[in-house]
């Protein structure tokens, strides 16, 4: 099976930058998504961004502009540069591995549909206060 595992979380200020982690170890499909979720207290967790094993990205509309996701496939690690970050930021961001959703035409997207991860990482705790 897959394991992945988050690092870089911590406390930061309000209007700093943070940079997540993801890396992955043991079978990797060749073609997968991995994806960004984060669940706060008052939220169910949601998606953040995910990116494909072909290097196409997507970004859930309430974080389009405010992060970055990007992978360095030598290293299988999976990043989230996370800009300007605010309180409402304090979350536990999820790393995760699942499978592309394919339309009926022959294309395909990763998106961030929970029911699509196979694989999950422990979380990795974000805090940010002043």
């Amino acid at each position: 099976q897959v394991q992945l595992e988050e690092s870089g979380g911590g406390s930061v200020q309000p209007g700093e930058s943070l940079r997540l982690s993801c890396t992955a170890s043991g079978y990797t499909a060749r073609s997968y998504c991995m994806y960004w979720f984060r669940q706060s207290p008052w939220k169910e967790r949601e998606g953040v961004a995910s990116i494909d094993s072909d290097g196409s990205i997507f970004y859930a509309d309430s974080w389009k502009g405010r992060v970055i996701i990007s992978q360095d496939g030598a290293k299988k690690t999976m990043y989230l540069q996370m800009f300007s970050v605010k309180p409402k930021d304090t979350a536990m961001y999820f790393c995760a591995a699942g499978t592309r959703i394919y339309y009926s035409s022959g294309g395909y997207y990763c998106g961030t549909h929970i029911d699509d991860v196979q694989y999950w990482g422990k979380g990795t705790l974000v805090t940010i206060s002043s």
